[in-house]
């Protein structure tokens, strides 16, 4: 069965861009202008009143942004899940969490009960590597694939977006929207989405996958991927 959900894009422009930060917040900007901005258009957009479910990034901007944009879904009973597996990529103070116990009491308004106890340490699953990020997302879609709901909101972060779940980009607090494949993992955007370059029209064009900088500040034993092999592992459908 066909699985169809949105993804939400949270960039640097939208908190403080002090990249030695833990775990930083959104700017006033953020809350009270692209979020505002989001919530807009996704109320005016008839899918997102089929919504059953979102799935959050437990970083802070993340959980801001679900609370901001989709709050009013939350309010009408629709269950928020933070999920470690939709964290950002990098192991940069400003990607990197903070304990779950601490997130509980800022945010009780998502339920908790299904991070992986690993988060937030960057290891395993969830260290800064080619292999690790890449089986990460083979990891997201799993889980989105085998929800019962139909239309799933997903509120993640641009590099991770790109690397390991849809090849694209998204412009500051933009979404867009996916069917999963009849036979798999690989997800196929809606013409209206893809055409305008997200729903606000504000995320650049066409396909996007690992880029050479991608590695720049990645260990130096993580990866022996070259610039002609990251064009090689665009697409990451299985």
């Amino acid at each position: 069965m066909l699985k169809l959900y949105i993804t939400s894009r949270i960039s640097f422009s939208l908190y403080a861009d002090d990249y030695t930060v833990r775990d930083p917040p959104l700017t006033e900007f953020g809350k009270q202008t692209q979020c505002a901005a989001l919530s807009e258009s996704l109320q005016a957009f008839p899918l997102s009143q089929e919504i059953g479910l979102i799935v959050v990034s437990p970083m802070t901007r993340a959980l801001q942004t679900a609370d901001n944009s989709l709050g009013w879904l939350m309010k009408e009973g629709v269950p928020a899940i933070p999920q470690a597996e939709w964290q950002e990529n990098t192991v940069n103070n400003i990607d990197i969490g903070r304990p779950v116990a601490e997130l509980e009491k800022g945010f009780p308004q998502f339920d908790w009960t299904q991070m992986d106890p690993v988060f937030p340490a960057k290891e395993g699953l969830y260290e800064f590597s080619q292999k690790a990020l890449t089986e990460r997302g083979i990891v997201a879609r799993t889980m989105l694939y085998e929800r019962k709901e139909k239309v799933i909101a997903v509120i993640s972060h641009d590099g991770f977006m790109r690397v390991g779940i849809c090849q694209r980009k998204f412009g500051n607090a933009d979404y867009r929207v996916f069917d999963f494949e009849e036979n798999g993992l690989g997800l196929v955007e809606w013409k209206s989405t893809e055409e305008k370059g997200g729903g606000l029209g504000t995320s650049p064009k066409g396909h996007f996958g690992w880029l050479p900088n991608d590695f720049k500040y990645m260990p130096k034993n993580a990866t022996t991927t070259t610039e002609t092999n990251c064009e090689s592992t665009t697409v990451l459908d299985v």
